[in-house]
């Protein structure tokens, strides 16, 4: 009932990160009917390619051997393990090529569904796999239910194709009872490549919807609720609050290097109160006056306060402090705009005896 909730509660499509993580994660959309479809193409295809060259080999080795008994030497183990090797080595030219078919049908089924990837957390051993429980909900939840139905489909299919093709070939199968030996590998050849390729096309329509629903199935687990969307959200955008601290922390970082320059200053304007701003300007630095701290209200009056401890020059100038705090940024220098009434100030300060700034632009 919990789960009918919760599945009704996810209506919302998966987001890109759902399906990226997922992806990361192995959990990918795969037909197991995929494999057993290449396991019949692939022995069709050795069957076409190679088995009747590779047949036609064994058979006549065999044929040698058992028609001339006695062109073998079996007096000791090591004649009977000779005559072993032999064989063994005559069966692996079939058996071999038969293996690497399959192998390559399984590969391909796989590579074709999914790009392969390597993901140790699917191979890590869980405790679901073993549980009780969790088996018993496996086989008898809808999963499956969906396998169970797909097995009987597949029996019966397979069946039909089978048995339809076995009545129709009933009289090529009496004529192999009755044909010479040597022909008999070529009917029985005939006969199993007709029967795999009509299990390989019935197994195609079962297939085909194998992977539609392997992949409707995979989506629909992959839905979110709206909750599920915004804590994802919360998760990559961070938490308002955390952040708000770090930015709280970030500005009082800034300000205390802020404050910290105020005493490589050459002047402050001020506004009174509300505004305040220090430049530095030694001519033998070069260049425009460079703003090393700027505020407001209690920032401000902690400028005036650091620059008369250090009797840096004060200048109050309402208008020109409030303008240049909008268009000046802290360790630029000030804007063409106010080169003439900055210029102006520091002439001023030059001409007055003792202060600081004379003393520093001299």
């Amino acid at each position: 009932m919990a789960e009918s909730e919760d599945r009704s509660q996810k209506t919302e499509q998966p987001t890109e990160k759902k399906i990226r993580d997922t992806i990361e994660k192995g959990n990918l959309p795969v037909s197991r009917e995929a494999p057993v479809l290449a396991s019949f193409l692939a022995i069709s295809a050795f069957f076409a390619l190679q088995a009747r060259e590779s047949g036609t080999r064994l058979v006549a080795t065999l044929r040698t051997t058992f028609d001339n008994p006695l062109q073998w030497r079996l007096e000791t183990s090591q004649d009977a393990v000779h005559v072993l090797q032999m064989l063994s080595i005559e069966a692996a030219t079939f058996v071999l090529p038969a293996t690497a078919f399959l192998c390559l049908g399984g590969i391909l089924a796989s590579v074709l569904q999914n790009p392969p990837q390597i993901n140790v957390e699917r191979i890590q051993p869980k405790y679901s796999n073993i549980s009780l429980a969790s088996g018993v909900s496996r086989i008898f939840g809808p999963r499956g239910l969906t396998e169970f139905v797909k097995a009987v489909f597949k029996f019966l299919m397979i069946g039909a194709v089978v048995g339809t093709l076995l009545v129709s070939n009933a009289g090529t199968m009496i004529k192999t009872m009755l044909a010479d030996p040597v022909q008999v590998p070529e009917l029985v050849l005939d006969l199993a490549m007709t029967l795999l390729s009509g299990v390989s096309i019935a197994t195609i329509v079962l297939v085909a919807a194998d992977i539609a629903m392997s992949r409707f199935h995979w989506k629909r687990d992959l839905m979110m609720s709206k909750q599920d969307i915004k804590d994802e959200n919360k998760q990559s955008e961070g938490d308002p609050m955390v952040k708000q601290r770090q930015r709280q922390v970030a500005r009082e970082r800034s300000k205390r290097r802020m404050m910290a320059q105020v005493p490589s200053a050459t002047l402050v304007i001020a506004n009174p109160t509300h505004y305040a701003i220090a430049l530095r300007y030694v001519r033998e630095e070069g260049g425009a006056p460079t703003v090393v701290a700027k505020g407001t209200d209690l920032v401000a009056l902690k400028i005036r306060e650091l620059a008369e401890e250090k009797e840096i020059p004060v200048i109050e100038d309402k208008l020109l402090a409030r303008s240049m705090y909008d268009h000046v940024e802290i360790d630029q220098m000030i804007p063409p705009e106010f080169f003439k009434a900055v210029a102006e100030i520091i002439y001023y300060l030059h001409t007055r005896e003792g202060s600081k700034v004379s003393v520093a632009v001299a």
